[in-house]
């Protein structure tokens, strides 16, 4: 017989740490497994560093057995979400567990408590605050290794979720694509690209720092509002989310892997952001930059020979158009430079076949889909 489990609230960064680290236990040793970085983790929880908490809160809680942690989960709000989308919807994300029910059940109840406590209709997870952070849990690909920007978990986490009565509410898949040399890409994308560029009188942007990206970034982020917005998860970015990326993320990304096209009167109509893979990086750093961590990250933005998708956007107006030839004429260059053969693009929702379309002129496999389940509060 199992031991009681009990559930603690944890309130301090000190007391956080366990919460960060018990996925990083959890998993020890998990080939497919991607850690994050303990501080920078702690910086997303704390009210106190991430300006997202100006418009969401949250609460942590971690399952105890034997004293022992057994699982995890935050309860989060977001404000922007329910004034002014109408959705009152109750967040959970950051969810592990051992494979017991009971722990999956004594957690979610929590978050469920509070969502009926603050009136909200349904709860739904793992999301992070925004469209900004991580989404989905693992549903296929629990043999193939994670990213930075995914969560990871194994397969007993669905069977919890729909023995507790949660259904499938959004569902994301992931590609990933074959990258061969230069004159082996496909003609179609190279004819296009020029023939694009000269119907549109389109123009690239090309960068020779990070500081000569910065005046793009806002119009970076509008044009993903734009592209996103009629998607069921989509939640409006706001400014001050946009100045903490700038500063955070931003000016770390190799200027080569950010491919920006401008119109004729200088408008920024289309852009991509990939990033060399730090997945095996992540892996050997075990949740710390430092002392040596740093130089394994240091490494791959140099030498990996994988890339993930990061951030794509295009004007609506420009949508269907051909312009994705320009952008992945232009990446493929780049991939080719720094010896890139493969790339993962980032979680898309299954409704979105626009941007599905975008891989068919590569070889590519479905590796990875992810969901998110909900339950209704009524």
């Amino acid at each position: 017989m199992n031991a009681k489990i009990t559930i603690q609230e944890l309130r301090t960064r000190s007391e956080l740490k366990d919460f960060v680290t018990f996925a990083i236990d959890l998993y020890k040793g998990n080939t497919y497994y991607v850690p994050p970085i303990i501080e920078s983790e702690l910086d997303t929880l704390d009210p106190a560093v991430n300006p997202i908490f100006k418009d969401a809160e949250a609460r942590y809680f971690v399952a105890l057995q034997g004293g022992k942690i057994v699982g995890r989960i935050a309860a989060l709000i977001n404000h922007i979400e329910i004034s002014q989308l109408g959705k009152k919807r109750m967040r959970f994300g950051w969810f592990d567990a051992i494979d017991q029910p009971e722990v999956s059940q004594a957690l979610l109840d929590q978050v469920i408590a509070i969502g009926k406590e603050k009136k909200m209709d349904t709860v739904e997870g793992p999301m992070g605050f925004s469209n900004l952070d991580k989404a989905g849990l693992l549903i296929k690909g629990f043999e193939e290794r994670s990213t930075m920007i995914t969560w990871y978990n194994a397969p007993y986490y669905a069977q919890h979720l729909e023995q507790l009565g949660f259904k499938k509410q959004a569902e994301w898949v992931e590609f990933e694509i074959e990258i061969k040399g230069f004159e082996e890409s496909p003609e179609k994308v190279k004819r296009f690209s020029e023939l694009i560029l000269d119907r549109y009188a389109l123009k690239l942007l090309k960068f020779d720092n990070n500081k000569a990206i910065l005046p793009y970034v806002d119009q970076m982020f509008e044009l993903l509002g734009k592209t996103y917005d009629r998607l069921q998860t989509f939640v409006p970015i706001q400014d001050y989310q946009i100045a903490h990326y700038k500063d955070q993320f931003i000016r770390f990304v190799n200027p080569e892997f950010i491919k920006c096209v401008a119109n004729a009167q200088g408008e920024l109509i289309a852009f991509a952001i990939t990033m060399p893979s730090f997945s095996q990086a992540l892996q050997k750093a075990k949740g710390h930059l430092y002392p040596f961590g740093i130089f394994h990250l240091l490494w791959a933005r140099k030498y990996s020979k994988r890339a993930s998708f990061y951030l794509i956007g295009i004007r609506p107006d420009y949508q269907n158009k051909g312009v994705t030839a320009i952008i992945f004429n232009e990446m493929q260059k780049t991939f080719n430079k720094y010896g890139i053969k493969k790339v993962e693009t980032n979680p898309e929702l299954e409704e979105n076949q626009a941007i599905q379309k975008l891989w068919k002129n590569y070889n590519h496999r479905e590796h990875k889909r992810r969901a998110t389940f909900y339950k209704s509060l009524g």
